[in-house]
């Protein structure tokens, strides 16, 4: 046989091991795995709806019971109503009644300061909180801290009409350039039924002054 016939015959019984992995690959894997998982949650997220991104989680209640909404936790105490409603920089008055509502929240870990509410009539309106009230005279300008109940009020304007079967919706501020979806929301039934309601529209208080002592 000549020298270009001659062939190389690997020994029977032995194989080609393949390379081993260093610790950096398996490390690099993991990290653009990971990398894979978040990006497919971020693309969830992208793909979900207007409507679906601004639904919220709603966690029901009612008066005097720990409405826990995860991130925060509200309690109606009660409601009141008025002709006119005096803050720190004006006192308002209304042809229609104002409700006043009084409640208290608490957070289990991270600060935070609660939205303006708003209010849920039996008939489906909603009604925002009024502009005619301080802000900073509400219980949204407080800093809830964990482990301290901060006590406020928020203030509606509203027919008279509005006011048996009503609910309060409390809220997280609206915010970030990526809102997240699902947020928390608190909503509590007032309890007020018709005689209570007939009530609160005859015979609302002349002034409520908002800086009066929280006594609950």
């Amino acid at each position: 046989m000549t020298a270009t016939q001659q062939q190389v015959v690997a020994p029977q019984g032995t194989r080609r091991q393949p390379p081993r992995r260093g610790v950096g690959t398996v490390v690099l894997n993991t990290v653009v795995g990971l990398a894979l998982a978040a990006g497919a949650v971020g693309l969830q997220t992208l793909a979900l709806s207007t409507e679906e991104k601004s639904a919220s989680l709603t966690y029901v209640g009612v008066k005097d019971q720990v409405v826990d909404a995860g991130r925060f936790a509200v309690r109606f105490k009660r409601a009141l109503s008025a002709k006119s409603v005096k803050s720190s920089l004006v006192t308002a008055q209304t042809d229609q009644v104002f409700l006043v509502i009084e409640a208290e929240a608490t957070v289990p870990k991270t600060p935070l300061k609660l939205a303006l509410p708003v209010l849920l009539a039996a008939d489906g309106k909603k009604y925002d909180a009024t502009d005619k009230v301080t802000k900073s005279d509400t219980l949204s300008e407080v800093w809830i801290q964990p482990g301290w109940w901060a006590k406020g009020r928020f203030v509606f304007e509203v027919p008279p009409s509005a006011l048996a079967g009503a609910k309060a919706i409390f809220q997280l501020p609206a915010g970030g350039f990526y809102p997240e979806p699902l947020q928390p929301e608190a909503q509590v039934d007032l309890g007020i039924d018709e005689a209570a309601a007939k009530q609160l529209a005859s015979a609302p208080a002349e002034v409520f002054d908002m800086s009066q002592k929280k006594n609950w």
